[in-house]
């Protein structure tokens, strides 16, 4: 053994289907170890022989697995609509979670990593949550609890799954709950390290929280029902915060149906990646793609990025107006690097994202500004662009997008709230990163999908939208999304028939 690497025990008490613990005990044996030695005790509470006989052949392939029996008595009703709990499954469940907690502070390892076993993680999920440096720290993962509603994670902030920040002696709407949740929700899906209030099933305890106390023991006087609510109600007493990482999302196969998606996520997953950056000097590359464009929006927007890109790559995606010559009129200092598209691809969304960003690459950017046509940067970002990318820590930079419904006006209601979340427009060209794209025809992302892994930030920094500014160009959307996508497959059916409202909630853009 390496004594200069950390000692990790994962614990995991099994009750569980043969397919999906095989998926689950694949997943263990890809684990990175570079900084870590990990040994495995799993509780065997099966009663299918099959399944303990999975346990057994892992054990016998390492000299590093401990099996403790379980009871192996009470059946755990588990359907396609809902996991059936009862009180005796759930103390046997924390009983046997405190088993595991005595174990590993008996042998003194440095790190206890708690993980369900209907779960598939990313090969380098615990070197990474280890580098977090926190006391107690969960990886994030989605779940559709229910058949037909959203998926929610496996963290929360208050009580027993309030999703909505909240003050205390604050009472919400029901309009405000939402909007707060959707917000919470959507910060929960960029990555990052968030402070949260509950947590579980996937989740690294440093030796200094098991030493403090933290266990499921049932507490007393509370009606929160769940062994993990007593783990983390005991923990925040104890003064240990909870923290949840979302840059490397498990994989929950929740139904057998779930199943599908295990090949697809194994395949997603990449080995820790050798970045490469420069300090000072980066190039900014402009990546775009315009179809008729001469007067509207295009001009304005390439003065105000003229002496700020460095090199473009536009795709111009079958204009009959004058618009590559614009390109070339308002660009005539760079490199610039104009495709032409003989016939439209904007019914393949992906297809025409795939060309522009092959098409970018093929220049060797050091910083890639993906925007539309349509889109413009307030001011602000022209002067601070270059202190974004002359850095070594981030690679990817978001920011908030307000759908303009007229020149000083932006909507906001239930639809239209872009503003509320961030978007990727600025990222650092990694030549050794594996890209993956989303395969839908709309709405497919202007980078490819899995970019968030990469060292990212938000931005306070604002981009308009002009894309609905005018009655004309919002009929003109209106009746594409109608034709190419009218069931709301890619998109929602609800925000394209709201469209066309006469008289929206707009508000009055402020400069800063």
């Amino acid at each position: 053994m390496n004594l200069n690497k950390q000692r990790v025990l994962l614990g995991s008490p099994i009750y569980q289907k043969p397919q999906i613990l095989m998926a689950f005990l694949d997943s263990l044996k890809r684990l990175v170890q570079d900084t870590v030695t990990i040994d495995f005790v799993f509780v065997d509470d099966n009663i299918d022989q099959h399944s303990s006989e999975l346990l057994q052949q892992f054990r016998d392939e390492r000299d590093n697995v401990i099996i403790f029996e379980g009871e192996k008595e009470s059946q755990y009703c588990c359907n396609d609509h809902t996991h059936n709990w009862t009180n005796h499954l759930l103390l046997k469940v924390a009983e046997f979670k405190n088993r595991i907690i005595d174990y590993a502070l008996a042998e003194k390892y440095d790190y206890l990593f708690f993980i369900d076993s209907d779960l598939v993680i990313h090969p380098y999920l615990i070197e990474h949550l280890k580098s977090r440096g926190k006391m107690i720290i969960s990886e994030i993962f989605w779940t559709q609890w229910r058949i037909g509603e959203g998926y929610y994670p496996n963290v929360w902030l208050y009580d027993k799954y309030g999703l909505a920040p909240l003050n205390y002696g604050e009472s919400l709407s029901s309009e405000e709950t939402v909007l707060r949740t959707n917000r919470f929700l959507n910060q929960l899906k960029m990555p990052g390290v968030y402070e949260v209030g509950g947590l579980g099933a996937c989740t690294l305890i440093n030796k200094e929280a098991l030493r403090k106390g933290v266990n499921f023991k049932p507490i007393k006087n509370l009606t929160i029902w769940g062994e993990d609510r007593f783990f983390c109600i005991r923990a925040v007493v104890l003064g240990l915060d909870l923290f949840v990482d979302t840059h490397y999302p498990a994989y929950h196969i929740y139904r057998e149906k779930d199943l599908d998606g295990v090949s697809d996520y194994v395949n997603r997953c990449q080995p820790p990646l050798i970045r490469q950056y420069k300090g000072q000097e980066n190039k900014l590359t402009l990546s775009m793609i315009v179809k008729n464009e001469g007067q509207r929006y295009l001009k304005e927007i390439l003065a105000k990025l003229d002496g700020i890109i460095d090199e473009a790559v536009i795709i111009d995606d079958a204009s009959t107006d004058d618009t590559v010559e614009l390109c070339r009129k308002m660009l005539p200092n760079i490199p610039l690097h104009l495709i032409h598209n003989p016939q439209s691809l904007f019914k393949q969304e992906v297809e025409l994202r795939k060309r522009q960003w092959h098409e970018t690459i093929q220049t060797n950017p050091d910083w890639i500004l993906n925007i539309d046509a349509d889109e413009m940067f307030e001011d602000r970002f022209y002067a601070e662009v270059r202190r974004l990318i002359n850095q070594e820590d981030i690679d990817l930079y978001s920011f908030r997008l307000y759908d303009m419904w007229d020149q000083n006006h932006y909507r906001e209601d239930q639809f239209w709230n872009a503003h509320n979340y961030y978007r990727p427009f600025l990222l650092r060209y990694q030549p050794d990163f594996i890209y993956n794209w989303k395969e839908t025809p709309l709405h497919c992302g202007r980078f490819p999908v899995n970019i968030f892994i990469l060292p990212n930030a938000v931005s306070e920094l604002r981009v308009k939208h002009y894309g609905w500014a005018t009655a004309a160009d919002r009929k003109l959307k209106y009746e594409r999304y109608k034709v190419l996508d009218p069931e709301g497959l890619y998109g929602n059916r609800h925000q394209y028939e709201s469209i066309l409202e006469e008289n929206p909630n707009l508000i009055e853009w402020e400069n800063r």
